[in-house]
């Protein structure tokens, strides 16, 4: 599993793609039947590129999402967002991950692929891991599609702010969201 290098792309891009894909989505009918996507970021942002999943969050706040879909500030409550986790269709979690490659690589991967991955990541740096979380709904019997968005981190020192390597990335994980929640729109006929 490898990260992919993106190029970053302005505010101002990144609002008019996402406004563009809402209105896309509108003009199909898809909210109606849609399932429940929950964007959950999860880190601690009092140590630094630790808390991209929150920074992301908060920009997805300040955002239009559609209706089926609920942003959320999971910080580093661990077993506390089991029932966030085991009451969605969809996760998308956004995190840091060790994965060894250059502070502000995107990493995506499927909660599938994640037992394998698990010795080419060190995923987060919480005590206790939203993949460990997720994989705990498996017992329970309901796990959702989940999707990990992650980031290199460059630093996890004690700092509120970001390094500018993972700063710039956010707009593309943003972008690569909404394309996550288009493609989970369940399928219209055609009339």
């Amino acid at each position: 599993m490898s990260g992919f290098k993106l190029n970053s792309l302005t505010p101002e891009t990144t609002k008019r793609f996402v406004n563009n894909k809402i209105n896309q989505a509108a003009e199909k009918n898809t909210f109606a039947s849609s399932p429940r996507i929950v964007v959950l970021g999860v880190g601690n942002e009092l140590l630094s590129d630790e808390g991209v999943g929150i920074h992301v969050v908060k920009e997805l706040q300040k955002m239009e999402v559609p209706p089926h879909v609920e942003v959320i500030e999971g910080g580093t409550d661990g077993f506390g967002l089991l029932n966030i986790i085991t009451d969605t269709d969809r996760l998308i979690v956004i995190d840091s991950v060790k994965g060894g490659s250059p502070p502000g690589t995107l990493y995506k991967f499927d909660i599938e692929d994640a037992p394998n991955a698990s010795d080419l990541f060190k995923t987060s740096v919480h005590q206790i891991s939203i993949l460990e979380v997720i994989h705990l709904s498996e017992l329970i019997g309901k796990t959702p599609q989940t999707t990990v968005l992650g980031v290199e981190p460059g630093s996890i020192e004690t700092e509120m702010s970001l390094t500018p390597d993972v700063q710039q990335k956010i707009p593309r994980i943003i972008e690569l969201i909404f394309e996550m929640i288009e493609e989970s729109a369940p399928e219209t006929p055609n009339a």
